[in-house]
């Protein structure tokens, strides 16, 4: 735990702080969701369901063009941050991050164990969990809400072998699972090692030495974005027609 807070004091970007908090998080109760990095499952079988973008758990549009996401937050700590990376969506997409009212279906995000979110839009309450020690960063809320959205992980995507090598025998035993492929809808755009959704080079390594090295350029630096790229903007805007 000294090392987990030495880490984040030296304000380590997204994906350390998500790995790192999800690590030491990885009890989970009977009634918990099933958690792969930090994205959550009702079960183990759903993690070989199709990509969310693939199989219609895209949040609804409105009349007026805009896509409501109502929200419920249960913290008292770090509001401002939470609600300044939800409200972001406002200025780049058709995306309305809005306070639950009497929706049915809605964000319900609390600190729970760790940074997670379910892929696209699931029914009734949805956690989103924002542990307060170590998740709540500008760039980790917009993570995970865009998980919320329907967004995978970047080097998941179809086309990465193209872009990034993955070290299989640097990853953590009985980690591997957290770089599975998947047949994800791309939006027509290339592959960004500038995302907010990409993993860093020595994501879940074992032993300090890289577990994703980018090809054919092994020089290109990736896992540190302290925002949404524009690419994933344009994803975003594509994906719901803003």
């Amino acid at each position: 735990f000294l090392l987990m807070f030495k880490i984040l004091e030296n304000d380590v970007r997204v994906n350390q702080t998500i790995e790192l908090i999800n690590v030491f998080a990885a009890v989970r109760s009977p009634d918990e969701p099933y958690i792969v990095d930090d994205i959550a499952y009702g079960s183990e079988a759903e993690r070989n369901a199709d990509p969310c973008t693939a199989s219609g758990c895209m949040w609804p549009k409105s009349a007026d063009g805009h896509v409501y996401v109502p929200y419920t937050l249960s913290t008292s700590r770090e509001v401002a941050v939470i609600e300044r990376a939800l409200q972001s969506f406002d200025s780049f997409s058709c995306i309305r991050l809005i306070r639950r009212t009497n929706e049915r279906d809605y964000l319900n995000i609390q600190s729970l164990n760790g940074c997670y979110s379910y892929i696209g839009r699931l029914y009734y309450a949805q956690e989103l969990s924002l542990q307060q020690s170590g998740c709540v960063y500008y760039d980790t809320v917009q993570h995970e809400v865009l998980h919320a959205l329907g967004f995978n992980h970047e080097q998941t995507r179809s086309d990465r072998d193209e872009h990034i090598r993955i070290l299989w025998e640097n990853i953590t035993p009985g980690l591997s699972h957290n770089f599975d492929k998947i047949n994800t809808l791309n939006q027509g755009t290339p592959y960004d090692y500038g995302s907010v959704m990409h993993y860093h080079k020595y994501a879940f390594s074992k032993n300090n030495q890289p577990t994703l090295v980018a090809i054919p350029n092994s020089n290109v630096e990736f896992g540190y974005a302290t925002e949404m790229s524009q690419m994933d903007i344009l994803r975003l805007n594509r994906l719901y027609g803003c």
